[in-house]
């Protein structure tokens, strides 16, 4: 993994974004191999600190190299963002000045064969981002059954084929490969066009193992309590499902919920929690994606708390 050189995806659009003034406090709840990091740091020295969290051990090795030169300044722990609240009380923190969420797979993760992320080499099923996680790939595709298997296929994926899909892997199993899996998805979905026809399905069981979905809508309301006044979130998505629930979070906390005269609607009344600071998604430019082609799905929205 040390031999894939990592980009940070609209690195100076977040630096933009999130703004970094020396003394600030920031999180990098997706640290990976600590690239948005150490461009934050740089912005917010001499005196600004950041919390750089990762559940992989080997993207926070690289971001240990990444940032020893900002020594006590950068802060690193093996943790998920659904765990923002405790990670910030054990650094005496009550409040910080901007977050980023980097969501999704990284390239280093994709690159690293023994993951089992990816079909285009050979290896276990495995597509867990922490070795911890006791659920990986091969413990769905062969403990669930045929209706669960769809269920994620259709939910995770938007996979069209999803029933023939789940089908087709019940039959092969037991399935310990990623080829293994492609080509059981191969034998009822033949390829259309130039997308390999597992794409889906490995997005939906990558997903799944990780329950990435689940934890992004659990850390949206985390991350902007976490914020003080003025500070910012900037999130970035890489397919539809992440992106509309981060849409769908800001358009909410973005709105006065006042109930009308003689028919409540709302059990409590409120005031914005943020402002979004583009209604449209900021994405990535013609030149970075030339650069560098895993960027064209990226989707950034920022919120600034009020």
């Amino acid at each position: 993994m040390k031999n894939t050189p990592h980009l940070p995806v609209l690195y100076q659009e977040i630096i933009h974004a999130l703004r970094p003034h020396a003394s600030g406090h920031y999180v990098d709840g997706t640290v990976g191999a600590g690239g948005h990091a150490r461009g934050i740091l740089e912005a917010c020295a001499p005196d600004g600190e950041l919390l750089g969290l990762d559940l992989d051990p080997q993207a926070l090795a690289l971001a240990r190299e990444t940032l020893a030169p900002f020594g006590r300044h950068a802060h690193l722990a093996q943790a998920s963002y659904t765990s923002l609240p405790q990670q910030l009380t054990q650094l005496g923190w009550e409040t910080v000045d901007g977050i980023i969420l980097d969501l999704g797979l990284s390239s280093m993760q994709l690159d690293t064969p023994e993951r089992g992320f990816s079909f285009q080499h050979d290896a276990p099923l495995d597509m867990r981002f922490s070795p911890a996680n006791p659920v990986t790939a091969a413990s769905l595709v062969n403990g669930l059954d045929e209706d669960e298997l769809a269920d994620i296929l259709y939910r995770f994926g938007e996979e069209s084929d999803g029933r023939r899909i789940a089908r087709a892997i019940v039959r092969a199993r037991p399935l310990q490969t990623t080829r293994q899996l492609a080509a059981a998805v191969e034998s009822v979905s033949p390829r259309r066009g130039r997308v390999h026809p597992a794409t889906k399905t490995f997005q939906a069981l990558r997903i799944a193992v990780n329950e990435e979905l689940a934890s992004v809508a659990e850390t949206l309301p985390k991350a902007v309590a976490a914020l003080r006044s003025g500070g910012r979130l900037a999130v970035i998505s890489f397919h539809s499902l992440e992106d509309r629930i981060v849409k769908d979070f800001f358009r909410e906390q973005s709105r006065d919920l006042v109930n009308p005269p003689y028919t409540p609607i709302y059990s409590e009344e409120r005031k914005a929690v943020i402002k979004e600071i583009s209604r449209k998604p900021i994405l990535p430019s013609e030149e970075e994606i030339e650069n560098n082609p895993r960027a064209r799905s990226a989707k950034l929205r920022i919120a600034e708390k009020l």
